[in-house]
């Protein structure tokens, strides 16, 4: 969904929502899609008898069960329902011809154009997309994955049977990863967390050789070095090589295709991210042992925190970052390693402005929602709020709102916000 032409006219408009209430047995929790101009929500009709409502108005299916709802990136509204005893995918009213014993764990591309389920039929397990399955299926698929550009399904499989008693079977090895349904060759004792390349080509993923050693594995063979633990691997955006945390004497360190890249070794490393171009790395570490930060091509900030680091986020030219912490049972937003000075009972993801000068996040205070937008918070006390989106000029904000039994849509200037 190209943002450039959504709404972005200052002004607010208003749905009301409570009085969905009115109509159904019971509505579920509420979802609004990208562009705020719909709000959505899973509503029961009658006894086994379930739709979805959109702005008021119900699609007409009769579904036996609804979970699951989620807008994709485009602003197609997908549902996991279930029809006769079968579960599928339902888009935008419209169920997916295949049918399964159960559904789950969808999964949507970049552009919102496609979506992956994970299902299990007769015992079988796959991954289905846009409504084509695996033609090959297993007995276990755990660790699901799809490629940057949608075209690719991926996940851990089991391809040796073994009874839980049969432990020699497990260590000599039962589990391998699929692309697109195809199993490696290669069988490992443990297969995790996986990542496909940029270009649908290349698929790596955590592995246990045996008891004790572990690497990773990209198409089929393990790097050349083995440790003591690994962490998910991901792909370079601008080559083909793997990067991933291992374990290394006690310690944690970064590794590219088995060869370390960071020089500091760390207590704990994990959850590195690519600025958009590749040209910076960063990761979470602990410095110390319950001393957590953020390190940027193996320089951590000067701040750390004693509960957690998570949800880090490069702006769109690689210049900043940005993350959430927890320090003392409060949350905080911190950017380039710069504490916002207002703490949160709970704060979302930052999003950052398209020109990476401003900065805004969905926080939580004294029980109530709002957005916080470069350490100043809006005035309004919501009982929801969804992620704020800048305009393409980064001159305005959307912001998306549940007040009063209303849902409402409203465009301001940043400045209203922010200083």
């Amino acid at each position: 969904m190209n943002i450039n032409n959504w709404d972005w006219e200052t002004g607010e408009k208003r749905i009301p929502f409570e009085e969905w209430k009115e109509n159904f047995r019971w509505v579920e929790e509420p979802y609004v899609n990208p562009d705020g101009e719909n709000i959505a929500a899973i509503v029961n009709v009658d006894e086994g008898q379930f739709d979805v409502c959109v702005n008021g108005e119900p699609w007409g299916a009769e579904f036996e069960k609804a979970w699951h709802l989620r807008y994709t990136p485009s602003g197609r509204l997908s549902v996991l329902v279930s029809e006769m005893g079968e579960w599928t995918v339902a888009v935008d009213g419209t169920a997916w011809e295949n049918k399964f014993g159960y559904v789950w764990n969808p999964l949507y591309s970049r552009n919102g154009d496609i979506i992956a389920v994970a299902f299990q039929q007769d015992m079988q397990y796959g991954m289905a997309l846009n409504d084509t399955p695996w033609e090959e299926t297993y007995s276990n698929i755990t660790y699901f994955a799809l490629s940057p550009d949608g075209e690719k399904t991926a996940a851990a499989v089991q391809v040796s049977a073994a009874d839980s008693g049969e432990v020699h079977k497990f260590q000599e090895g039962t589990f391998s990863a699929a692309l697109d349904g195809k199993a490696w060759d290669t069988r490992f004792v443990n297969v995790w967390n996986l990542a496909i390349s940029p270009d649908g080509q290349h698929l790596a993923a955590e592995v246990r050789l045996n008891l004790y050693d572990y690497s990773i594995a990209v198409d089929g063979k393990p790097w050349d070095k083995t440790f003591s633990c690994v962490w998910e691997p991901v792909f370079h955006p601008q080559r083909q090589s793997v990067i991933a945390p291992v374990r290394v004497e006690g310690k944690w360190a970064l590794a590219e295709d088995g060869q370390m890249v960071w020089d500091r070794r760390f207590p704990q490393l994990w959850h590195q991210l690519f600025s958009p171009d590749g040209g910076k790395l960063a990761a979470i570490v602990a410095v110390k042992y319950g001393k957590w930060t953020v390190a940027v091509d193996a320089t951590p900030w000067p701040v750390v925190f004693n509960e957690l680091v998570t949800d880090l986020v490069f702006n769109p030219d690689g210049s900043r970052i940005a993350a959430v912490t927890k320090q003392d049972g409060k949350y905080r937003i911190v950017a380039d390693g710069s504490v916002w000075k207002d703490a949160f009972e709970m704060a979302w993801k930052p999003v950052f402005s398209p020109d990476g000068s401003r900065m805004a996040a969905k926080v939580q205070k004294n029980g109530q929602y709002t957005i916080a937008v470069d350490d100043r918070l809006w005035s309004h006390q919501c009982d929801a709020v969804w992620n704020p989106v800048f305009s393409p000029d980064s001159q305005k904000i959307l912001l998306k709102s549940l007040e009063d039994g209303s849902y409402y849509r409203r465009v301001i200037p940043v400045t209203d916000l922010a200083s």
